[in-house]
């Protein structure tokens, strides 16, 4: 029955540009196309509105003709210009359906209406299609039971070509048969619908395999792209569906499990739009990875590397939509030597566990959603996983940057492998919950090729957008050169934490130099206390959702200062009370290494510690991180001034490379370190760190920061040549042991005084201002 009001429909046409059938890649026989025609024909045209009849004129008796309908074909011109978005976008916004309507001269309600039946057509058509490719599958599949029975019927002995008499066909071999009938039509309905989403035929396949048919449905698999002239490596790979060599094979592919619901979205039922924009971020990046590549730009030092995004634009379409208003883009790459082969740094970076632990100041929080595939033949080839992540820079002055992506993995040849990051277009999702997005990812990530000498090189690429008015001035031409989350970083890090695990699994320990005697469980006991030490104090400096902090504002405290407290009930790893974090970021106009060294020279440490004032500091353990003399975890003892004092210990991490330096410490109890010495577990070592991030400054990579006059410092000043460094100072005290006691403002005031007071003593003791 008609509702009682008009309704106004859109139903399309036809598929413009792509013929009868607006297929690729399959020859239509002409009965075919003339049965789809009469069916176009009685589903009417796409660009006529048809106004159905009222509910009245259907009640007014049989004696009388309802209305005859009434049909508005759009012209010429508006089918091209829907035709043309269409192709570009087939799920417009509201935003955009109300301009083409204010363009064309429509109706809202025309546009939409055109648009979902424009996509109804073409879903039509393609079952349509794919029934038919069934159909003609089994009469195939028939006649070649014909042609066997026949066969059957009269035998011929191979060897002497005469009349063969068939013995009983044993019911093992009965059941193979249709075994094998049965798993070469699902191989052809594959094939078709592999077809449908690559959009073009399949190169020739090998001789069919034996797939599993114990899983209820089959996924598609994902074919392989082509390096395109990596001037490393000679092997040129095709783009197509490898059924043969496993590279998401559906023999080998498991279950996929259910999505699980993270942050309030959900992940979309229609997972192939996954796998087609994990294909073109893929394929974005091997040409974005390409040595003399024209996509980059080269400093006139030979260095740093700009993206030319003319030439970008030129080549690559957005795979995630356009650009949203207000944000900026930075894009970045690097190269360098990892002490890893490529097929553990992909193990990796596919387990968001070892991800975090790998990136541990660059990773607050990662997690996967939903694995879309798992991979093949026992590895990440072709793994596909949608995750959520929150990367950080240390200081209060820059947002966490929240992103939901997809990450896909690839073998490009043997001992070449590349892993592709992309961020999800929450606008297509379908979700009703729209969450705050400060970042996008556009294709980023790396390619990492095997060396003969143990080391692999990797070639890192990152390409986002996102909110500038996040950011702190101070930081603004920091972030924007790439210096935060950019390419330069990632493989720092990286070098810095494969040299530590080579390290770690090494025999010989470079730069030991201790005077107590600790074991091997010892010294993996303080490796991951001091880990967990560093990881709280980022999440005390960055607020990130890792731990739950409560900011808080207090009026004499500076907009530059973070404040945030937290009650911890039974948390063993950290006092039980009410904890105080506070951490600001200012500029200091001496080079990062000076600053870096001072700041862990134990013999210097009276000149900014306020706990170690008129005490004499020894280093009571000192385990290397790195080659590098200041990689280290050491216990600082602090010796008594006098008798009635008793003898402080301080668990400090340094390291540092060129991505930045990090100088963070905690005081221990004396019976808790000891039984993390020898060998125990950390886990109930109550820690409150505190420290300093560094980050290199540098005028001639992006500028200087808005609010620092630099004129003042001369070249060569400092340790300087005209640059600086951005100096961090993060503080976690506990206020009080019950958690139910109240918070007042002296307390807040006084941790701010004693951030001030440190930033004033160190740049006392460096004799700048």
């Amino acid at each position: 029955m008609h509702s009682s009001s008009t309704h106004t429909l859109s139903i399309p046409r036809k598929m413009e540009g792509h013929g009868e059938m607006g297929l690729i890649g399959e020859k239509i026989d002409t009965g075919l196309m003339v049965r789809m025609r009469d069916d176009e024909y009685e589903s009417r045209s796409g660009s006529d509105n048809v106004e159905g009849a009222s509910g009245d004129d259907l009640d007014a008796g049989d004696d009388q003709r309802p209305k005859k309908k009434k049909y508005h074909r759009h012209t010429p011109h508006q089918i091209q210009e829907l035709e043309a978005f269409f192709k570009e976008c087939p799920h417009p916004d509201e935003k955009q359906r109300l301009e083409l309507s204010r363009r064309l001269g429509l109706e809202t309600k025309q546009v939409k209406f055109w648009f979902q039946n424009r996509r109804t057509q073409m879903k039509t058509q393609l079952e349509r299609h794919e029934n038919l490719m069934l159909k003609q599958d089994n009469d195939k599949l028939k006649a070649e039971n014909d042609i066997m029975r026949g066969a059957m019927a009269n035998p011929i002995c191979n060897n002497c070509g005469g009349p063969a008499i068939p013995g009983q066909i044993s019911f093992e071999e009965h059941q193979l048969r249709i075994d094998n009938a049965r798993l070469k039509d699902e191989l052809n309905r594959i094939c078709a619908l592999a077809n449908k989403f690559l959009g073009r035929p399949l190169s020739s396949l090998p001789a069919p395999i034996p797939l599993s048919c114990s899983n209820s449905g089959l996924e598609l698999a994902v074919g392989r792209n082509g390096i395109d002239g990596l001037s490393s490596i000679g092997t040129s790979l095709h783009m197509g569906l490898d059924l043969g060599d496993g590279v998401l094979s559906t023999s080998a592919m498991p279950l996929i499990k259910p999505p699980m619901g993270l942050m309030g979205n959900e992940v979309p039922v229609d997972r192939s739009m996954f796998i087609d924009l994990a294909l073109l971020a893929m394929d974005e990046l091997i040409k974005m990875a390409q040595t003399d590549s024209p996509l980059w730009i080269k400093s006139l030092d030979g260095g740093k590397e700009t993206l030319n995004y003319e030439e970008y634009k030129r080549t690559f379409s957005p795979c995630i939509g356009s650009k949203p208003a207000g944000f900026v883009t930075e894009a970045t790459r690097d190269t360098g030597m990892v002490i890893i082969n490529s097929l553990a740094l992909v193990e990796t970076l596919m387990d968001t566990g070892r991800w975090k632990d790998m990136f541990p100041c660059m990773v607050a929080r990662a997690a996967t959603i939903d694995w879309i595939s798992t991979g093949s033949a026992g590895i990440r080839n072709g793994a596909l996983q949608v995750m959520h992540a929150e990367l950080q820079v240390l200081s209060p002055l820059v947002s966490v940057r929240q992103l939901k992506f997809l990450r896909f993995c690839k073998q490009q040849a043997e001992g070449v492998w590349a892993v592709v990051d992309v961020s999800l277009d929450i606008s297509q999702e379908g979700t009703n919950v729209q969450p705050f997005v400060n970042c996008r990812k556009l294709p980023s990530g790396f390619v990492v090729q095997d060396l003969p000498n143990g080391y692999s090189k990797v070639t890192w690429v990152e390409h986002s957008e996102y909110d500038e008015s996040c950011i702190h001035q101070l930081y603004r031409s920091f972030i924007s050169a790439g210096m935060g989350f950019g390419a330069q970083r990632w493989v720092a890090t990286l070098q810095r934490r494969c040299e530590f695990l080579a390290i770690l699994m090494s025999s010989s320990i470079p730069n030991e130099d201790q005077t107590a005697v600790i074991s091997s469980a010892g010294r993996s006991s303080m490796l991951k206390l001091a880990q967990r030490m560093t990881d709280n104090f980022c999440s005390g400096v960055c607020a990130s959702t890792a731990r739950n902090w409560d900011n808080l504002h207090v009026g004499n405290v500076g907009e530059d200062v973070r404040v945030m407290t937290r009650k911890n009930l039974d948390d063993p790893g950290e006092p039980p009370g009410i904890v105080l974090s506070a951490a600001t970021s200012v500029w200091i106009p001496v080079a990062q290494p000076r600053l870096f060294d001072f700041l862990r020279d134990d013999q210097l440490r009276s000149e900014w510690d306020i706990l170690s004032t008129g005490r004499p500091i020894q280093e009571m353990v000192h385990i290397a991180k790195g080659h590098k003399q200041g990689n280290c975890v050491s216990l600082l003892r602090g010796s008594p001034t006098n008798a009635n004092e008793n003898n402080m210990l301080i668990l400090q991490e340094t390291w540092s490379d060129a991505s930045g330096s990090v100088v963070v410490y905690a005081p221990v109890d004396i019976p808790s370190i000891n039984v993390v010495m020898g060998g125990g577990d950390s886990a109930y070592v109550a820690l409150l760190p505190s420290g300093f991030a560094i980050l290199p400054d540098e005028p001639s990579s992006y500028g200087r920061p808005h609010n620092c006059d630099r004129t003042m410092v001369k070249a060569g000043d400092n340790g300087t040549d005209g640059g600086g460094c951005l100096l961090t100072v993060g503080f976690q005290i506990l206020l009080d042991s019950q958690p139910t006691a109240k918070l007042t403002v002296e307390s807040v005031e006084t941790v701010n005084n004693l951030i001030s007071c440190t930033i004033q003593k160190v740049k006392a003791a460096l004799k700048v201002t």
